[in-house]
């Protein structure tokens, strides 16, 4: 109850504030057009503001590079290796770095970034259909006249921020569990407490096993037990880790939770008995009604792994956009005016925190959910054992 009166009172307060400003707003921009701007001071002020959905989209998307933020107009980021593959001049290898933020060919190859396409007026260039000619930050090859070449194809087999977060988040999973095993084996946590690391780790475990995989999987709960901890670690490895400023957020990319996904469904499948798939094809319904759950019964099979991928995608992937949508939305304000952008700053900045802390909460909870999840789909799979060992 508490809650919700203070919730109701940031609404109503914030929803008061819009008004007034928006007032203010309206008026000053009312003056503005009477008094009359010039064309160029109109253009400047266009070319200075921001895109909120650019930067939105570079933040949650991959890239060859780690960037953290401009000093004196130049990125301060760290570049990745490239490596790519061409048909008619084979494999060539370097340094994100050799392109210098898209203004140098190098080996033969462009980045087709935003400032590159508009230097060469490419950015409005579409194809038969109408779609754009060339995909922004995209690798291709150059012709001679050092434009991108479409005729000649190229496999990028780079080393994106994605997919170095994932290894690193391997890494610190497999040091993480083979550190906490060697203590178990040298009878730390079994004849004496828990010490260190240890005894952070093991009330997690004991809390999938009891909370997670006993409630949904029965006897054969051990069976699953490696795969339910590797998939809940992994998955809060990297929700943790890409809560860190410049860091990728893989999680929120949906190739990382469509393969989760994936796998999840393949041990579904692989663990299914007859009285699964009899109910599949044969439900206990009246005949007239099996010609409707049938079809719709095949449907569950994809949409249950189909669920974990969107839940877990979709979540880590708007607490982030909600999150920059406050930051952005300070420099809107102040490219409106100055002083609102500054009254305005403290705001954004506590709702931008306040979202940032639930994000940590929901890192653990999207793990929880996507494990408890995985164990509820692997026990339906098996079902009518249940019965069977009950009436046994």
């Amino acid at each position: 109850m508490a809650f919700r009166t203070v919730k109701s009172l940031l609404v109503a307060a914030f929803s008061l504030f819009l008004i007034i400003f928006s007032n203010k707003l309206l008026a000053q921009e009312t003056a503005a057009n009477e008094a009359g701007k010039t064309e160029q001071s109109a253009e400047t002020k266009k070319e200075g503001a921001i895109n909120p959905a650019k930067i939105i989209l570079e933040h949650v998307g991959d890239a060859h590079e780690f960037h953290f933020f401009n000093l004196n107009g130049h990125p301060v980021a760290i570049t990745l290796p490239v490596l790519l593959y061409n048909p008619s001049k084979g494999i060539s290898f370097f340094n994100y770095s050799k392109f210098d933020e898209g203004k140098e060919i190098h080996d033969g190859y462009l980045v087709a970034t935003e400032e590159y396409l508009k230097a060469h007026n490419l950015e409005d260039a579409k194809d038969a259909k109408g779609q754009p000619l060339y995909t922004e930050n995209k690798i291709y090859a150059a012709d001679a006249n050092g434009l991108p070449d479409l005729t000649t194809k190229v496999y990028d087999f780079s080393l994106t921020r994605n997919v170095i977060q994932l290894i690193i988040a391997m890494v610190i999973l497999v040091w993480l569990m083979n550190n906490i095993a060697k203590k178990y084996v040298s009878g730390k946590g079994v004849k004496t407490a828990p010490s260190g690391i240890q005894g952070l780790i093991e009330p997690v475990v004991t809390f999938v096993r009891d909370d997670v995989a006993k409630p949904n999987l029965g006897h054969k709960y051990e069976r699953f037990m490696p795969y339910l901890l590797t998939v809940f670690f992994f998955i809060l490895i990297n929700n943790l880790i890409g809560l860190i400023p410049g860091i990728a957020n893989v999680s929120g990319n949906i190739a990382f939770t469509a393969m989760l996904g994936i796998i999840s469904f393949i041990v579904i499948l692989w663990n299914t008995n007859k009285h699964f798939w009899k109910h599949i094809f044969w439900p206990p319904v009246p005949h007239p009604i099996k010609v409707i759950m049938i079809p719709v019964e095949i449907m569950g099979i994809f949409t249950k792994p189909f669920a974990l991928i969107i839940r877990l995608f979709a979540n880590m992937l708007s607490g982030h956009i909600i999150i920059l949508s406050f930051i952005c939305l300070i420099f809107i304000f102040g490219a409106m005016n100055a002083a609102l952008g500054w009254g305005t700053s403290p705001l954004f900045v506590f709702l931008a925190v306040f979202i940032y802390l639930i994000e940590v909460l929901v890192a653990f909870i999207q793990a929880f959910i996507f494990a408890n999840l995985t164990a509820v789909f692997i026990g339906m799979s098996f079902e009518g054992e249940h019965g069977e060992e009950a009436h046994h």
